[in-house]
């Protein structure tokens, strides 16, 4: 914990310093000259870079957390400033967007300011006297990749944008400040281009976490060029012809309609490089949690899982999210009250799971509940006592849904349940949530709308005490960790192979392998009523997501990769589930739907701003604002 601490503080306390190169504009030479006068001003500056990373870890500023249909949270706390929760409910609007990164606002950073600031690092780096010619590759190489970066949250949220290469000159025409939107794939290239050219110049590890945390390595530079181009290489933009009509004034279409496959092949060998540096810079699965108690193997592969999150300093992590920590601020949200406590306030409880969440999860044969042919699924809402043996998961001799029984391990480490355990290490507590009962509906909106909490991102190392309930703990959010990179090779080289081969299999089995399950083929020839699901594209194709969409649950990750799938008009126009939390008793259990989104086509990309294309009408505005 000390070296975590310090890490934050040595390096994003520079960012907090150099607040007064926030507002750097490109004619104030004096200001800039004074910027790079020496090393230690310089760093300020590359402090700056790194300080409009967005706060990926923070449900207000991340639409990952809760723009979608994995947490839902009730009336009373969205108010009008919880923005992820506001495009989650449709209101997503072009006056005035929320998460607005393109000219700020909405709680989104402006990260064309961001890439100018960037501009002017890497204009300037060379006039600072007192720096090592290796420690200014590095640093160019890092501001490069986050540059990079800046490009790419800009790309899959608004598809696309302006390629900033250079900081216009001072003594521009207006009408060349009047710049144009690029094509999609010219964008990507240019990311990509980026990313290749910081890559050797950036170190395989960190030297010292204690003084590096949170700074880029090849890991991470690759890990997302990966990412990139995968998601250039999805249905929303890989030959999508909805954007057919997306052309600009001069008639340049900026989206390409013909499908491309290359575009799979290119993702998957970029994935394979990512893995193999991964590896090479000793990133692995995190298979052991280090407990203070006896546990079955069945509870220690829960705490496992849940720890591969929340855990400070985890192998499987390629890059966390240094500048935002999950604090205990956020995890009271998440946490259902397990103990009678004595502060009027210990949680908040109102981070909810919806019902779509706890049903997606696999059976403990590692098929869908839908396709397991020995699972109860037409009378899944219905009740059943839970036995001795099945402790560890659901308190025996009490009634839930049959739902929540003969789930796999992934399952009860991410969702807590009524009747279910929350265990924290050493100790296992119930979750009690039906009307009058702890873990219910409380002040100020204090509640969970379905009756589900999000337990993943609570670590089982949290203690409870009588006082405010969590202990102090914090870790860095997860940007993308090597499961997450394993799934996206998998999904790669499906769509690259005109059928799935054993390298397909291998990388999702090993996902699969550390939650306790088989192997795909072999859990679908046995248990499922389409065993022959695996051995084709299109079957292995819907495997591969529902595998990303369960192991990445909560992270961030199912608002994305639903977009560029182009699943979100399936998903995001059902109601949103959850049980009767004022039901009385066994009442509880009736399915009550909370809310009814509506999500059209126009919401895959992110509206610009009408005053934007008002003041430059050569930006086309996204289809549909």
């Amino acid at each position: 914990m000390k070296n975590y601490i310090k890490a934050i503080i040595l390096f994003f306390t520079v960012a907090i310093v150099s607040c007064d190169y926030l507002d750097v504009v490109p004619d104030d030479v004096a200001t800039i000259d004074d910027a790079f006068v020496d090393k230690a001003s310089a760093e300020k500056y590359l402090a700056t870079c790194y300080n409009y990373l967005p706060n990926f870890g923070d449900p207000w500023v991340n639409a990952g957390l809760a723009a979608g249909d994995e947490i839902w949270i009730n009336e009373e706390k969205v108010g009008g400033n919880f923005n992820s929760a506001l495009i989650a409910r449709g209101l997503q609007n072009s006056n005035d967007p929320h998460l607005n990164f393109w000219d700020g606002g909405g709680r989104g950073k402006n990260l064309f300011v961001a890439i100018r600031d960037c501009n002017i690092f890497l204009d300037n780096i060379n006039n600072v006297f007192d720096i090592s010619d290796d420690e200014k590759k590095r640093w160019v190489a890092e501001v490069k990749f986050l540059k990079a970066y800046y490009h790419f949250w800009l790309f899959k949220s608004y598809g696309p944008i302006p390629i900033i290469r250079e900081n216009l000159p001072i003594y521009t025409e207006t009408s060349d400040v009047k710049i144009y939107r690029d094509p999609v794939d010219d964008v990507v290239n240019y990311i990509v281009e980026l990313i290749d050219e910081s890559t050797p110049d950036l170190p395989a590890m960190l030297q010292s976490e204690t003084l590096e945390l949170g700074r880029i390595t090849q890991p991470i530079a690759l890990a997302m060029k990966a990412r990139v181009l995968v998601t250039a290489a999805s249905p929303l933009f890989n030959g999508n012809p909805d954007f057919a009509s997306v052309v600009d004034n001069r008639g340049t279409p900026l989206f390409s309609t013909a499908y491309d496959p290359a575009k799979w092949e290119r993702a998957a060998q970029a994935a394979k490089e990512a893995i193999d540096t991964c590896l090479f810079a000793k990133h692995s699965l995190l298979n052991e949690y280090k407990t203070k108690a006896d546990l079955s193997q069945e509870l220690e592969r829960e705490c496992i899982i849940r720890s591969i999150v929340t855990e400070r300093e985890t192998p499987e992590v390629i890059w966390g999210a240094t500048n935002t920590r999950f604090t205990s601020s956020y995890q009271r949200m998440l946490v259902p009250l397990l103990i009678p406590v004595t502060s009027s306030n210990p949680v908040s409880q109102f981070y909810a799971s919806t019902l779509r969440m706890a049903e997606l999860f696999y059976t403990n044969n590692g098929v869908p509940i839908e396709e397991d042919n020995s699972f109860d699924y037409e009378n899944r809402y219905k009740l059943r006592k839970s036995v001795t043996e099945e402790n560890d998961f659901v308190r025996s001799g009490e009634q839930t849904a049959i739902l929540h029984f003969d789930r796999e391990a992934r399952f009860y480490a991410s969702i807590a349940f009524d009747r279910g355990t929350y265990f924290l290490d050493p100790t296992s507590y119930y979750v009690q949530t039906r009307a009058g009962e702890l873990a219910t509906k409380r002040n100020q909106g204090e509640f969970s709308a379905t009756g589900y909490f999000v337990k993943k991102l609570i670590s089982p190392s949290v203690a409870l005490t009588e006082k405010d309930l969590l202990s102090d703990y914090e870790f860095p959010f997860p940007i993308i960790r090597l499961a997450d990179l394993y799934l996206l090779y998998a999904e790669a080289l499906n769509e690259a192979k005109a059928t799935p081969d054993e390298e397909v299999y291998e990388y999702i089995n090993k996902v699969r392998e550390r939650a306790g399950l088989d192997g795909v083929v072999a859990s679908w020839s046995q248990y499922s009523k389409n065993p022959s699901k695996p051995t084709t594209k299109e079957g292995m194709r819907e495997i591969i997501r529902q595998e990303r969409l369960i192991e990445l649950a909560f992270e961030g990750q199912r608002f994305w990769d639903l977009r560029r799938w182009k699943e979100s008009e399936k998903y995001m126009n059902k109601p949103i589930q959850g049980w009767n939390i004022g039901g009385q008793g066994l009442e509880f259990y009736n399915v009550t739907t909370i809310f009814t989104p509506s999500f059209d086509f126009k919401d895959y990309l992110w509206p610009l701003k009408d005053n934007e294309v008002i003041k430059n009408p050569n930006l086309v505005q996204n289809p549909g604002w």
